[in-house]
């Protein structure tokens, strides 16, 4: 009988967010048993660190390079499959709950049988999807980001408007709930993909659940005495963007970490209620649990906020996997994997052919037992369609050969092997290099260091192995990197500041007060 699949899925949660995993002071007592059953992957690490290309990257199998997303812009439309379309043809009624955020379709299932929308932006028809009308149908319709509150509130810590029962972490438990209680005795094997928002920002649990941690119990952020020095182009842009980069109040920093938190437990908390129906049902025994996230979030490490970089902050991710007979024992695993393993994961624990997939990952299983003797895993990340301040000396690309240029300019690129990290950013036209064994932290860039030199050239020689035999070429030349000119911060503080609302077409706004707009 093949097994069920529970793919359980959160946006922006740190690596380094589990209590059984060596983090003191978070609750998370319903991942912390999935942990104790299953096997923690601990050296997780995103494709790409940012919500639509990691996803794409995950659904696919495979890397940037080979699905040509590598930020927040559209997914391949050529056709190809992704792991669900093969589970689907394979038999199984596969179902999304929550986020996907696809693109440029955010309605398209890319392989699901059927969809449950929640996704973190409001657009002009999201009044008739599942959750939204919800809302509407219970009241509150007067909320105008039920999601929390974005544009200049993106990083301060609030509480949502709603209540828990009604909050999008609770919607998506009881909507994964109701599904399972649907699946019972169905003889069809399922696939379940619940994921949630939170932790993404904006930091806003429900009532009570911001008291849970208090600012003044919070340690800092990591501030390394040399921190400005391990900065890239992003890591700046990221904090002009959020508003984070004139000054640093040490309380609001500690109180963010409190909020962020919140919606971890929260989501856990929610995350609990479906592994209780799920074991309640009686298909436990037969189901394969993955539980991880598309990238982390700095939270004010480095002085940073936000994504998109390959420190650990941002590019190493949570990864549980629990499956009687496959994955159990409360194992841990220092290997590094990938977001691009869990398609073949998931496939061959199921017992479907990949066939046609074009597949970069490798089972996880292979990793565990040692029959695959891949160590190192890569990614990437452009900013040449998502940056806020674009380069006025960078004219709109013409041609395939340009738009290649341009996206290599904007890029970073990362290796990770169980030693070391290495990553390269373009616009900064800078190396990095992290010792993991004594520096898991990533406090001092080793790139400079006579004694890793040997090191150093291993790394960059494997990553520039990896961009050459996947077509990747336009930012190499000879056996390096090309180089491209810096990329010039605007010297106006208020250049490039957020203003992503997102708000609810139904709900009144701003340009409903009359002569106060004038």
């Amino acid at each position: 009988m093949r097994p069920n699949i529970l793919h359980i899925f959160v946006d922006q949660q740190r690596f380094d967010t589990i209590g059984a995993l060596g983090n003191p002071i978070i609750k998370t007592p319903n991942l912390d048993r999935l942990a104790g059953r299953g096997v923690a992957f601990t050296s997780a690490y995103t494709a790409c660190p940012v919500c639509i290309a990691a996803r794409c990257s995950m659904i696919y199998g495979q890397y940037p390079l080979h699905t040509g997303c590598y930020e927040n812009a559209p997914m391949p439309e050529d056709g190809r499959p992704s792991f669900m379309e093969a589970l689907a043809r394979a038999g199984y009624d596969a179902h999304g709950i929550g986020k996907c955020h696809f693109h440029p379709d955010p309605h398209a299932l890319r392989g699901f049988v059927s969809r449950e929308e929640q996704e973190e932006v409001a657009g002009p028809d999201s009044a008739d999807s599942p959750y939204y009308r919800m809302l509407r149908e219970a009241g509150y319709d007067y909320v105008l980001e039920p999601n929390g509150s974005r544009g200049e509130m993106y990083y301060i810590p609030q509480i949502s408007q709603l209540p828990e029962r009604l909050h999008p972490s609770a919607w998506v438990a009881d909507r994964a709930i109701a599904y399972l209680r649907g699946r019972q005795g169905s003889g069809q094997p399922w696939y379940l993909f619940s994921s949630f928002i939170h932790p993404h920002p904006p930091f806003a649990p429900p009532n009570p659940w911001h008291k849970l941690y208090r600012a003044a119990m919070m340690p800092l952020p990591q501030m390394p005495q040399e921190g400005d020095a391990l900065l890239t182009f992003v890591n700046r842009i990221q904090n002009r963007y959020k508003y984070r980069d004139a000054g640093w109040d040490l309380h609001l920093l500690r109180t963010m970490k409190a909020y962020y938190y919140a919606c971890i437990s929260f989501a856990d908390h929610q995350i609990g209620r479906i592994l209780d129906c799920l074991e309640e049902s009686g298909m436990a025994e037969n189901t394969l649990i993955v539980f991880t996230a598309d990238h982390g979030e700095h939270l004010g490490d480095y002085g940073c906020f936000g994504k998109r970089t390959f420190h650990d902050t941002a590019a190493r991710v949570p990864l549980l996997v629990s499956m009687k007979g496959r994955f159990e024992g409360g194992l841990r695993c220092d290997i590094p994997v990938s977001l691009v393993d869990l398609a073949p994961t998931i496939l061959a624990a199921a017992g479907v052919s990949g066939d046609g997939m074009a597949l970069d990952g490798v089972d996880l299983r292979d990793i565990l037992s040692g029959q695959s003797a891949r160590r190192v895993v890569f990614g990437q990340h452009s900013y040449a369609q998502g940056n806020p301040m674009p380069d006025p000396r960078q004219p709109r690309p013409r041609t395939p050969q340009e738009a290649a240029l341009l996206r290599a300019s904007l890029s970073s690129y990362m290796a990770v092997s169980p030693g070391w990290k290495y990553f390269y950013s373009a616009p900064d036209g800078r190396e990095f290099l992290f010792d993991r064994k004594t520096d898991p932290q990533e406090t001092r860039n080793r790139a400079g260091a006579p004694f890793c030199q040997e090191a150093l050239r291993e790394m960059r020689a494997a990553l520039i192995g990896h961009l050459r035999a996947g077509g990747e070429t336009a930012g190499l030349e000879g056996d390096g990197f090309r180089a491209f000119p810096p990329f010039p911060m605007p010297a106006n503080p208020d250049a490039g500041l957020l203003i992503q609302d997102g708000y609810m077409p139904w709900a009144r706004t701003v340009e409903d007060l009359g002569a106060y707009r004038g």
